[in-house]
C-alpha cells in the first residue's frame, strides 16, 4: 500500500469517527410529539345505546356472507344512467331472460352444414393424425 492510499483510508476512517463524537446529531434535542398538545381523555358517547344479543337468539344480519361481501364491495344494484341504456338500446341488447328461450324447441337455429360439423366432432389431439379430406 502505497502513502496516498494510507493517507485517504487514514482521513476516511477518522471523518466516520468524528461524526459519531459527542457533539454530532445523536444528543440533539428534539421535541416531544405528545407534549405539543394535551391529549384529551376517553370518554364514552352519551347515544351509546347498545345492548348485547340475548344467548340464542338469532343474528341480526340481512343476506348470507357472500351477499353482504357483494354488498360491500359493489354497493349493490344500480339504475343504469341514460348514456348506458341508449347505448345498449344502439347496440341491440338482448331481453332479459334469452338464456332461457335459447335453448328451447321454439327457437330457429341455421345449419352450419357438414363441414362445420365435421370440425366439432373432431377427436381432440396435437394434430399428428389429422388429415386433410378433399370432397370429391
Amino acid at each position: 500500500m502505497n502513502t496516498l492510499t494510507r493517507i485517504a483510508l487514514l482521513g476516511a476512517v477518522s471523518s466516520m469517527l468524528a461524526a459519531c463524537g459527542g457533539g454530532g446529531f445523536l444528543n440533539r434535542e428534539r421535541p416531544d410529539e405528545f407534549a405539543v398538545q394535551r391529549q384529551a381523555p376517553l370518554v364514552v358517547p352519551p347515544d351509546f345505546n347498545l345492548v348485547p344479543p340475548a344467548p340464542g337468539a338469532p343474528r341480526p344480519a340481512e343476506g348470507t356472507a357472500a351477499e353482504q361481501t357483494l354488498e360491500a364491495l359493489f354497493g349493490g344494484p344500480a339504475e343504469r344512467s341514460s348514456v348506458e341504456t341508449s347505448a345498449l338500446d344502439r347496440a341491440g341488447a338482448a331481453e332479459p331472460g334469452i338464456r332461457s328461450q335459447v335453448g328451447s324447441e321454439e327457437t330457429n337455429t341455421v345449419a352450419k352444414g357438414r363441414v362445420t360439423r365435421d370440425i366439432i366432432a373432431a377427436p381432440e389431439g396435437d394434430g399428428a393424425s389429422a388429415q386433410a379430406v378433399i370432397p370429391g
